[in-house]
């Protein structure tokens, strides 16, 4: 597997994500945006992005604090994705660049482009699908479903899967029925699937080590069910 640091620039910042490729393949490949959980380029991201990679994909797993940073605070992330939440053209910017590092890659294929992400990357991926971007799915896991944009569903092109813990007391009911109002007025071909016993970070082997299991745990089975969900989605979007 190949694996390199890829460098440039988003929201004035310095951004050193990294680029997973099968070299034994040859021609051009679907390439996938993979944005991390709040608190930055985490292990966890790298690993979903290697084993996409695996499958043939072309990954770039983003970098959100710059220099390839993570932080360990509350205090930190909130201070970093807070106003970013509150202003999605922010988040937008941020990934837009993720995207235009991916596309200048002469392995992707630039018409066959997705976005997922966990946690705040997965609220990531659905404001660069709010954005109107080319491309042709979104996913989030244990994803923030909300926006402050809401109209701009109209521009999503491509289609959307959210993985969600049904007891996750982050995405409860009234934000999970937002979301549903907000894609089906806007026309998105779009899945939500939940997962029973599951809270939130259930794709994160680490959760359970913040000592909170009734929000944030791992759970195996929800993290095999929503993968198998992702493989069966990259495959219907690139087919």
């Amino acid at each position: 597997m190949h694996s390199e640091i890829l460098k440039y620039d988003a929201i004035h910042r310095h951004m050193e994500s990294h680029l997973f490729f099968d070299p034994a393949k040859s021609g051009k490949r679907p390439g996938i945006l993979v944005f991390p959980e709040a608190f930055g380029l985490s292990d966890h991201t790298k690993e979903k992005a290697q084993r996409l990679a695996e499958l043939g994909y072309v990954t770039l797993a983003n970098d959100l604090f710059g220099e390839g940073k993570t932080v360990s605070s509350m205090d930190e992330v909130m201070g970093f994705v807070g106003p970013m939440m509150q202003d999605p053209l922010q988040t937008r910017l941020y990934a837009e660049a993720g995207l235009k590092a991916l596309l200048a890659r002469p392995e992707v294929d630039s018409s066959k482009i997705a976005a997922i992400g966990y946690c705040f990357g997965g609220t990531v991926s659905l404001e660069l699908a709010r954005s109107g971007c080319d491309i042709k799915g979104a996913a989030g896991f244990h994803s923030g479903l909300g926006t402050t944009r809401p109209e701009d569903a109209k521009n999503i092109k491509g289609k959307v899967l959210v993985c969600i813990g049904a007891d996750d007391p982050m995405i409860g009911p009234e934000l999970r029925q937002t979301f549903t109002d907000e894609m089906t007025a806007a026309k998105v071909d779009w899945q939500m699937h939940l997962y029973g016993n599951t809270v939130h970070s259930f794709t994160n082997k680490t959760a359970d080590s913040a000592g909170m299991p009734q929000a944030i745990r791992y759970s195996a089975e929800a993290d095999r069910r929503s993968w198998n969900s992702l493989v069966d989605f990259l495959e219907e979007i690139f087919a």
